[in-house]
């Protein structure tokens, strides 16, 4: 963490943004009749320094989201103090750190292969209780996205039978679908894609009987007001909470 340029708001600054961030999430649930509280908030601190992390839990955020193994675990070791604060891997996850992914956060979000989940059951230590995971769709066709493929329809047959083997798997606890739209300027742009995501989700919860996966992972400070009429139940909001990300120092 040491070669970024950090630039650390106070707490009341935190506080301000996360009562603008809770009137924006209760005006989207009026809008589509929902409870306020039947979305919860995850603070995304990819890149923040620890001593921001703990700016924003004193301002009440427990739930954070990280993207990368090393630097959320350096961040881990420095907040070790704050019992109940809860870590989130949001990034996608190489095979060879599955292990310690599965160790050491409390859900995730990108689970994006049948290996993978595979990887993240034969590693979670007994003693921890299932890994709860989302399953990570790629809605847009992106190539750059991670995410099961699942632009049309006709592909979905397929994630039907991913979901199906993960929801086998003993260790783990799948509670929904995670997705990933493009960045965009206007949020609008973006609602198809969080349709098509809670679509898919009922398409789930309909062909496979009990499962019942209530979780919808999908918004950002960009679009989670759109993503919240459309159903997110989990919003991942980094700079409109946190204040922009520090960059790293160009090397001299």
């Amino acid at each position: 963490m040491d070669n970024l340029t950090l630039n650390i708001p106070e707490s009341n600054t935190i506080q301000e943004r996360l009562a603008s961030v809770h009137e924006k999430i209760a005006l989207a649930c009026k809008k589509s009749g929902r409870k306020p509280d039947s979305v919860r908030l995850v603070a995304v601190s990819k890149r923040q320094s620890p001593e921001l992390i703990r700016a924003a839990y004193s301002a009440g955020l427990r739930s954070f989201g990280e993207n990368y193994l090393e630097e959320a675990r350096e961040k881990m070791e420095a907040l070790a103090d704050l019992k109940d604060i809860q870590w989130e891997m949001i990034g996608h996850v190489q095979s060879r750190k599955a292990k310690a992914v599965a160790n050491s956060f409390h859900r995730v979000h990108s689970l994006d292969s049948e290996k993978l989940a595979r990887l993240f059951d034969q590693a979670r230590e007994t003693g921890k209780g299932p890994l709860e995971v989302l399953v990570e769709v790629n809605v847009s066709g992106e190539e750059s996205k991670s995410g099961l493929m699942a632009l049309e329809p006709g592909s979905w047959p397929k994630i039907l039978e991913i979901v199906q083997n993960v929801r086998a798997l003993p260790r783990l606890r799948l509670t929904g679908l995670m997705c990933m739209p493009p960045l965009v300027t206007d949020m609008e742009a973006n609602r198809p894609y969080f349709q098509k995501t809670r679509q898919l989700l009922s398409y789930i919860n309909e062909n496979l009987p009990g499962i019942n996966l209530t979780e919808l992972s999908m918004g950002t400070s960009s679009d989670f007001p759109v993503a919240i009429e459309e159903g997110a139940t989990i919003v991942r909001i980094g700079e409109a909470l946190l204040g922009p990300r520090p960059t790293k120092k160009e090397n001299n």
